[in-house]
């Protein structure tokens, strides 16, 4: 019972990754590099990566020795990333450098939204950009969002939106 109770909670750590991620992917491909499956602390330490936070903050919020998880990426994750994605020659100079290289080797999703609009119609939204500033006590956020939905005649219907208010 504990255990299971133990594994649930692992799972929903640092969850939000799997918004923008194609985590079983990623899993399936460093699994590779690695020649056997990611243990459940890997996956966790690369979920805390994915979701921006620094190896400190994922020992911190996992009530773990920072040092101990800066030598485990560096033995583990990092190392089978490199050899994923062609890096093998090149240093971790920053842990950012992570999810970079995973970022340019198409790892990370859109997100999308699906939702039925009534008749049985659905349609997904997908945010290709999202560029958030905070200036002068002023939060901007910019969207660049594809509209795709089944036209009259069935096939489906691209339409871009910018923030402008005006279809593409």
């Amino acid at each position: 019972m504990y255990t299971m109770l133990t594994m649930a909670s692992a799972e929903e750590r640092f969850a939000q990754a799997t918004n923008y991620w194609d985590l079983e992917t990623l899993y399936t491909d460093i699994a590779s590099a690695k020649g056997k499956r990611l243990t459940p602390v890997e996956k966790l330490h690369l979920r805390g990566l994915l979701c921006g936070y620094s190896p400190a903050e994922i020992a911190e919020r996992l009530n773990k020795n920072v040092k101990g998880v800066e030598v485990d990426l560096s033995n583990t994750l990092y190392k089978y990333v490199k050899s994923l994605v062609d890096k093998s020659d090149e240093k971790v100079e920053n842990w950012r450098n992570i999810t970079e290289w995973l970022e340019e080797a198409g790892y990370k999703s859109q997100p999308s939204i699906e939702s039925e609009i009534g008749d049985g119609v659905s349609i997904k939204l997908l945010v290709q950009e999202a560029n958030i500033t905070l200036e002068k006590n002023q939060l901007t956020i910019d969207l660049n969002i594809r509209i795709v939905a089944p036209s009259p005649s069935g096939t489906s219907v691209m339409q871009d939106f910018n923030t402008n208010g005006k279809f593409n």
